[in-house]
């Protein structure tokens, strides 16, 4: 299992400081011969992306979907705009290697970035498919994206709970991904930047073995990233390990900032599909025996 590193940055603000720290890990889980997924953990731009199609065709995807956003943001120009360039350009890449890719190649795309641009900053989430950005504020957690997938269709549309979604059939399959033949628009949500933000940014392979109390869990248990995302990590590969892995967690802290107000700052809108998930009681926080924790949390979803 590979181990994190936390990466630091502070960022000059109009009024004050925001200081980040982040860790980021993939691995190929118990399961596949291959990890289709890739990650992009490179200041502003955090990225997690899911490939899929034949045997290596869902990693040329979901490398070359990072590689031309990597160039995005080494370019410090992170915007809808560019990110759509970016994926547009991914789409011929991936077009280009006709021995190993077809029209059922495609990647997920899925993240968050820093908007200092303005007069104020605000997180920015882009989605395209099931891997998701969840935000932990005041020891909750917000699923942010929302899944473009046929469960996720059912669940909107009152055909299917979220008990029954767990174990549907088509469970793994989604309705919008980067690829020849599909849209590059991700969707957008912006957020206020407010001091105590972490994110994480996740593929399907760690919510196939976690559940979101289960995901919280960690984040209590650990204040550091890399911390976090070994946490996680291990206790996924512990629960099954069915599919790829890929994490990463993003800390925030603001300092110097006047007026800022937890209790009154704007909260961003939760996805429909998910409650926020609480802080767990005294004895459930304090629970030190990790491979509990990872049984506690655990998913049922269909591999």
């Amino acid at each position: 299992m590979p181990e994190a590193t936390t990466q630091t940055r502070v960022v000059a603000l109009p009024e004050g400081e925001l200081s980040l720290s982040w860790a980021a890990a993939t691995d190929v889980g118990r399961r596949r011969e291959v990890n289709q997924d890739a990650v992009l953990a490179l200041y502003p731009l955090f990225i997690v992306a899911d490939g899929m199609g034949g045997h290596i065709g869902g990693e040329i995807a979901s490398a070359s979907t990072i590689e031309r956003l990597k160039a995005v943001a080494g370019k410090d120009d992170v915007t809808p705009k560019s990110i759509e360039k970016a994926l547009a350009r991914a789409v011929d890449d991936i077009g280009r290697h006709v021995d190993t890719t077809d029209d059922g190649t495609g990647t997920t795309v899925t993240g968050v970035y820093l908007d200092a641009a303005g007069d104020e900053p605000t997180w920015v989430t882009l989605n395209i498919g099931d891997s998701r950005v969840y935000l932990m504020r005041d020891d909750s957690l917000m699923q942010i994206t929302t899944d473009h997938s046929v469960v996720q269709e059912l669940i909107a549309s009152g055909r299917l709970s979220p008990e029954e979604a767990e174990n549907h059939p088509y469970g793994n399959v989604i309705t919008r991904a980067v690829g020849p033949t599909e849209s590059v628009t991700p969707d957008y949500v912006r957020l206020d930047v407010i001091d105590g933000d972490r994110f994480v940014i996740c593929s399907d392979g760690l919510t196939k073995e976690l559940t979101d109390y289960g995901i919280l869990h960690f984040l209590l248990e650990h204040a550091d990233p890399a911390e976090a995302v070994d946490a996680m990590l291990r206790a996924a590969l512990e629960n099954g390990g069915r599919d790829n892995v890929s994490i990463i967690v993003l800390n925030a802290h603001l300092s110097g900032v006047a007026g800022i107000d937890d209790d009154t700052a704007e909260r961003p809108q939760v996805s429909q599909q998910t409650t926020p998930v609480q802080r767990p009681d005294v004895a459930s926080a304090n629970t030190s025996d990790a491979a509990s924790a990872a049984d506690a949390g655990s998913s049922t979803n269909a591999d």
